[in-house]
C-alpha cells in the first residue's frame, strides 16, 4: 500500500516539475519569437551596442545598453547594501535572541516580504527622494543611488529568511560543543557558523539578485526613468521599467513592439547566465 503511494506521489512530483519546465519553455520561446520580428527591421547588433533608444523615428536606434547597464547597477547596489545587513540580521535572530524573541522578529521579516513593491516605491519616493533633495542639496533625489536602497531593503526579507533557517540548525549542533569547550558564543559564529551556512549565503544573494533584476514598480519610481547612461547618483531606466511603461502603447508588429519583446529577451538570457555562474560556485563550496 505505502509503495503505491509512494510511485503515486513521485509520479505527480515529476508531472508537475515537466509543468513547470514546460511553461518556462514555452514563455522563452514566444519572447524569442517575438523579438525575432526586430532582426528583419533593425540590425541585432544595434540592440546591444550604442546608446540610444528611439524606436519611432524613420531611422529607428534601439539601443538596449543603457537600460541593462541601469538594471545591472541598481541590483548590484542592492545586493551590496542588503547581503551584509541581512546575513547580520539573521545571525541576530537565530542565534543571539531569545526563541521568543526570535519568532516575533522572524514574522516581521515575512511580513516585510509581503507587502507590495508599490508601497516600498511611495515611501522611498517620499522619504529616500525627499532625503536627498532636501538635506543632500540633489537637483532631484531621483537616481540610480535611490533605487538601491529602496531595493536593497526590499530584497532583505529574502536573505534573512533563507539564512535564518540554515543557521538556526548550525547553531543547535555546534552549541553544545562549544560551551563544553569553552569557546565564545563570537568565535562560535565566526569560525563555524558563517563558513558552514557558505552555500546558504550564497543561495540567497542568487535569489535577491533575481528578485532584484526582476523588480518594476517601486524602482521605477525613484529612479528618474531617463533612457541615459546611468550614473550612481543620475537618472536611468531598467528594462523591466522600460517594458511596463512602453509596452502598453507600442503598436503590435511595430519595431518598436518587437524591441521591448527583444529587451526582455536579454534581461532573461542575463539573469540565465548569473545563476548558472552562481549554481557552478555553489557546487564547489563544501559545506
Amino acid at each position: 500500500m505505502y509503495k503505491k503511494l509512494e510511485i503515486l506521489f513521485s509520479i505527480f512530483i515529476k508531472t508537475l516539475a515537466f509543468i513547470s519546465f514546460s511553461i518556462l519553455c514555452l514563455i522563452l520561446i514566444f519572447i524569442l519569437k517575438e523579438s525575432l520580428g526586430l532582426v528583419h527591421k533593425v540590425p541585432f547588433w544595434s540592440l546591444i551596442s550604442g546608446v540610444e533608444w528611439q524606436p519611432l523615428e524613420l531611422k529607428p536606434q534601439v539601443s538596449v545598453i543603457p537600460f541593462l547597464a541601469a538594471t545591472i547597477y541598481v541590483s548590484l547596489l542592492a545586493v551590496i547594501f542588503a547581503v551584509p545587513m541581512g546575513v547580520a540580521f539573521a545571525i541576530f535572530i537565530s542565534i543571539i535572541v531569545p526563541e521568543s524573541i526570535h519568532k516575533i522578529l522572524k514574522a516581521f521579516v515575512n511580513m516585510l516580504a509581503g507587502i507590495p513593491s508599490v508601497i516600498y516605491g511611495f515611501i522611498g519616493l517620499s522619504v529616500v527622494v525627499k532625503f536627498f533633495e532636501g538635506h543632500l542639496n540633489f537637483s532631484t533625489g531621483e537616481s540610480i543611488f535611490a533605487g538601491g536602497i529602496v531595493l536593497a531593503v526590499m530584497i532583505l526579507p529574502y536573505i534573512v529568511s533563507t539564512c535564518d533557517e540554515t543557521m538556526s540548525k548550525v547553531y543547535g549542533k555546534y552549541s553544545i560543543y562549544s560551551k563544553s569547550l569553552g569557546i565564545s558564543k563570537w568565535y562560535m559564529i565566526n569560525n563555524l557558523i558563517i563558513p558552514s551556512c557558505g552555500r546558504s549565503i550564497l543561495v540567497s544573494v542568487i535569489l535577491s539578485t533575481g528578485r532584484a533584476m526582476g523588480e518594476t514598480m517601486a524602482v521605477m519610481m525613484v529612479i528618474g526613468n531617463s533612457p541615459i547612461m546611468p550614473k550612481l547618483f543620475g537618472k536611468g531606466e531598467t528594462i523591466p521599467a522600460l517594458i511596463a511603461l512602453e509596452m502598453g502603447s507600442a503598436q503590435i508588429g511595430s519595431i518598436h513592439y518587437h524591441a521591448l519583446f527583444a529587451s526582455g529577451f536579454v534581461l532573461m538570457v542575463l539573469l540565465l547566465i548569473i545563476n548558472t555562474i552562481f549554481y557552478s560556485i555553489s557546487k564547489r563550496i563544501i559545506v
